[in-house]
């Protein structure tokens, strides 16, 4: 099986999709917000039109964002440990801090790259929208 037997012809561009949603814009246009407040992506966007009611990012992006938040985090609490002689009580609070706002960063924009994701490879309900902006 050869990469092209498992690429569609008409798949959108990925990788500009890609940094469309991870700046939680419009994967088709790049101008409209996906999402509607902190993760509610919005039933369809203001600037093109686009209809994202097919998405489902449901648990990817929280499951995403514990992998590259705990696999960034522990190297450096591992690191810290070692280096300083910290109180427990003091590596806990900035640790679990770094956590908490780490991952409150990443989530919505892992959201807006998973709905960028089934956009571009039509995913879902994706694949029978009319292609407006290619």
């Amino acid at each position: 099986m050869t990469l092209a037997d498992t690429t569609f012809a008409d798949d959108r561009p990925l990788t500009p999709a890609l940094l469309r949603g991870i700046r939680c814009k419009c994967p088709a246009c790049g101008e409209g917000p996906l999402l509607e407040r902190y993760l509610k992506v919005r039933s369809h966007c203001p600037s093109c039109g686009e209809d994202y009611t097919a998405q489902r990012a449901d648990d990817g992006p929280a499951y995403l964002t514990m992998l590259v938040t705990l696999k960034v985090v522990t190297p450096l609490m591992v690191a810290a440990m070692f280096a300083w002689d910290w109180h427990p009580a003091i590596m806990f609070g900035v640790f679990a801090s770094l956590l908490v706002a780490l991952s409150l960063f990443l989530l919505p924009r892992f959201k807006g790259m998973i709905v960028a994701i089934q956009w571009s490879r039509r995913m879902h309900g994706f694949e029978g929208m009319d292609e407006r902006h290619r």
